[in-house]
């Protein structure tokens, strides 16, 4: 496919086709001079030819018509064209409105204000057909030029945004299959990583930390426990308690999980990245791997923290059955500036019964692979 090419020919058939489809208004007191120009205009085949003699009625008519092209006369009774243009200007702040003064004034003064006040050319009484007519066509050239270059630059903002959202489609999908792979290492549904990362979406909601931000730390949490994947199964699948020197391996999986996600400019895989790393830290700082305590936790670790530690409590485990979602909420709270960060376990509190809900809303044993 050649975007370029593509890209042209849609730039070409959106645009104004072609000038003589041109919306042109004509605003001169005297009919007779708006008579002479309608007449030129249609004898060179202007399709939209629009007029008035009443300068207070330009603005109405431009809200409503939004013309291509105003020939437009100075010295009129109520309202000059100076005036006219100035009202103008705020409506065409954004975009090229090509206006072209026709006055029988040929003051320095009179030019400098019409320039001044945004007009794009002079045609100066009285006039030749054909300077009028090379004039309207020069400037509705430009104006045409410069629709297109916007329609395009449009077109391609639109186009670049689709093809980052393809990119970070992807991120997600990657991310999420990884967070489940690591999962089903030692859980045989992607249940909890589907319920602890919907918990972290919604609290990072709830502490303000904008929706952009909750929806990456919702796909980013996923890969929490990725570094499991580097666990021996005879410590990962125990059954028993581990042994001390067991578990000095089993503390090692933050640390394995960030080493496979790496450093990677990507939001998203930072921010997975972070996760990983820090959410068995504590408030207090008798967390693991490296035993960092207040905000020197990072945020979406405080919130996975909470999020991980309540699912896991109200989970079948084959060391423990589920606690119940109050007793679990009750352990929480109690771990408020100990183990996890008191703001959060607060908004989790005032939430419980939103938590409860995506506790219910993904099964184990259901299949969580298709994402």
């Amino acid at each position: 496919m050649n975007f370029d090419l593509d890209l042209d020919d849609l730039v070409m058939t959106t645009a104004l086709a072609d000038i003589h489809d041109a919306k042109i208004l004509i605003v001169d007191d005297n009919q007779a001079n708006v008579a002479l120009l309608e007449a030129l205009l249609d004898e060179a085949d202007y399709e939209n030819i629009y007029s008035t003699t009443d300068p207070f009625k330009v603005m109405s008519m431009f809200k409503e018509q939004q013309f291509d092209l105003i020939l437009l006369d100075i010295r009129m009774p109520g309202k000059s064209g100076i005036e006219i243009l100035h009202d103008l200007r705020p409506a065409v702040s954004d975009n090229f409105l090509p206006v072209i003064v026709l006055t029988a004034q040929t003051d320095e003064e009179t030019r400098r204000q019409a320039l001044e006040a945004g007009a794009k050319d002079f045609i100066t009484k009285p006039f030749s057909d054909w300077e009028v007519l090379l004039r309207i066509r020069n400037t509705l050239q430009t104006r045409l030029y410069y629709t297109r270059q916007i329609l395009r630059a449009d077109l391609l903002e639109n186009e670049i945004l689709e093809r980052t959202k393809e990119i970070r489609d992807t991120q997600f999908e990657i991310v999420q299959r990884l967070g489940v792979a690591g999962e089903l290492r030692d859980n045989e549904t992607g249940a909890h990583v589907k319920r602890m990362s919907h918990m972290c979406g919604f609290l990072a909601k709830k502490r303000k930390l904008g929706n952009d931000y909750a929806q990456h730390l919702l796909y980013a949490s996923t890969m929490h426990d990725v570094g499991k994947i580097g666990i021996p199964d005879s410590i990962l699948l125990k059954t028993g308690k581990l042994s001390g020197a067991e578990w000095m391996v089993m503390r090692q999986h933050p640390q394995i999980g960030a080493k496979i996600i790496g450093k990677q400019n990507s939001k998203l895989i930072a921010l997975a990245r972070e996760v990983a790393l820090y959410h068995h830290e504590k408030w207090n700082g008798s967390g693991y791997p490296h035993g960092v305590s207040g905000d020197e936790i990072p945020i979406s670790a405080q919130i996975a923290a909470v999020s991980d530690v309540f699912d896991a409590l109200t989970s079948d485990r084959p060391y423990k059955p589920a606690w119940t979602i109050e007793a679990a909420a009750e352990e929480i709270a109690a771990g408020a500036g100990t183990h996890f960060e008191p703001s959060t376990v607060e908004i989790f509190m005032d939430n419980l019964d939103t938590i409860a809900e995506i506790k219910r809303s993904f099964v184990d044993g259901d299949d969580y692979l298709a994402i």
